[in-house]
């Protein structure tokens, strides 16, 4: 899985723009990682595109174990981050987790969501 091949499945199911769809790609990821346990950030790293696999693993994390947040304080974090209206984070995001649901295997997808609130699938089947 490539960058340009996430970003472009997210500008798909979004109408954002290629950029915006980088951008949010790019924020979803982290986020996601700041909220994993160590090991599955790790992992995670591990399955994305040389470029954001270094991104990811350069990230100082502070805590080993999970610490997730609402999926709504997340999606105003994007929003933040991106300069996105919320709307348009909520589906960037949805986008984003749809595209590894499609990318990774079912265990890796598995392991990824045990570790967020139910509310989170709900972002990506909101696009489905």
């Amino acid at each position: 899985m490539e960058l340009r091949e996430l970003a472009s499945a997210v500008a798909e199911r979004t109408g954002l723009s290629r950029e915006e769809s980088a951008d949010i790609v790019r924020a979803v990821l982290d986020g996601l990682a700041d909220q994993l346990s160590e090991g599955e950030a790790r992992h995670l790293a591990g399955e994305m595109p040389e470029a954001l696999a270094a991104e990811l693993a350069a990230r100082k994390r502070h805590r080993s174990e999970a610490h997730p947040v609402r999926a709504d304080d997340f999606v105003r974090q994007l929003s933040a981050r991106t300069g996105l209206p919320e709307r348009e984070a909520r589906a960037g995001a949805g986008a984003v987790i749809a595209a590894l649901r499609d990318a990774l295997s079912d265990d890796d997808y598995g392991h990824l969501m045990g570790q967020l609130p139910t509310a989170y699938s709900g972002l990506a089947a909101a696009l489905s």
